[in-house]
């Protein structure tokens, strides 16, 4: 608008310059009548198509702007602490997925696995010491299962009366009655406790999954810190010192 106020002025003065030439004043008049639009139009038509550069690099300056705001303030991921709890009780780790802590995963089912495998070889224990007791106390002679275990320490006739043998001694008998009645025992003890385990180590996952998901976007400043200085202790009687503690988080 400045150059266009500056080309009307000149214009004006080189017509009023011109105005006082007695020999082509009105010629002089005519020629800048027609030249003052030519000049004029290019001029503005130059200033509009800068004017749309300006507004163009605005815009893609805006939308940079935009784009930088929206990755640096990505909005933070919400963790709901009912949907954790409901997950891992459906199914044992799913709550874990849900909050990201796939390095938790193998140790919810290392827990279980040992658990399990606890489990089997009790059970396992359980039913053959009860086999055996069955078989030292029937009167079927075929049946020995307790062989196994007895075998490197008493003859099958000391301790089996089924077998109709001389040498059977009644206390061998009751001793190797209450051994096996020992490790029935102990071997249930340890299966039932096994089972137990494992809806223990069930609840402790899905209560991990749980506090994960409530402390998810607790705020821990790196600010943290802990202070020890001397302070006074004012009595009735006097002063000490004493040690103050300062925590800033």
């Amino acid at each position: 608008m400045a150059l266009l106020l500056y080309l009307n002025i000149c214009s004006e003065s080189v017509i009023n310059s011109l105005s006082y030439d007695t020999n082509g004043i009105l010629l002089s008049i005519v020629i800048l009548k027609f030249i003052k639009p030519i000049l004029v139009i290019p001029l503005l038509i130059l200033i509009t198509h800068q004017q749309n550069l300006n507004a163009q690099s605005d815009t893609t300056l805006y939308e940079m702007q935009d784009s930088i705001s929206l990755i640096l303030n990505k909005p933070t991921r919400i963790i709901d602490p009912t949907k954790t709890t409901l997950m891992a009780a459906a199914f044992p780790g799913l709550g874990q997925v849900y909050n990201r802590k796939y390095w938790k995963i193998p140790l919810v089912y290392a827990g279980f696995g040992a658990l399990g495998y606890s489990i089997i070889r009790n059970s396992q224990y359980f039913d053959e010491f009860i086999e055996a007791y069955q078989d030292l106390n029937d009167d079927v002679a075929e049946t020995n299962s307790y062989e196994k275990y007895t075998i490197a320490t008493y003859d099958s006739e000391e301790i089996d009366p089924a077998l109709g043998a001389d040498i059977y001694n009644p206390v061998s008998n009751s001793w190797v009655k209450d051994w096996l009645l020992n490790r029935i025992s102990f071997y249930r003890k340890y299966r039932d406790l096994s089972y137990i385990g494992v809806a223990v180590w069930y609840i402790v996952s899905i209560l991990d999954a749980n506090v994960d998901a409530v402390l998810y976007d607790y705020d821990v400043s790196p600010d943290l810190n802990v202070r020890f200085e001397p302070t006074p202790i004012y009595f009735v009687y006097g002063k000490t010192i004493g040690l103050s503690i300062t925590v800033t988080f």
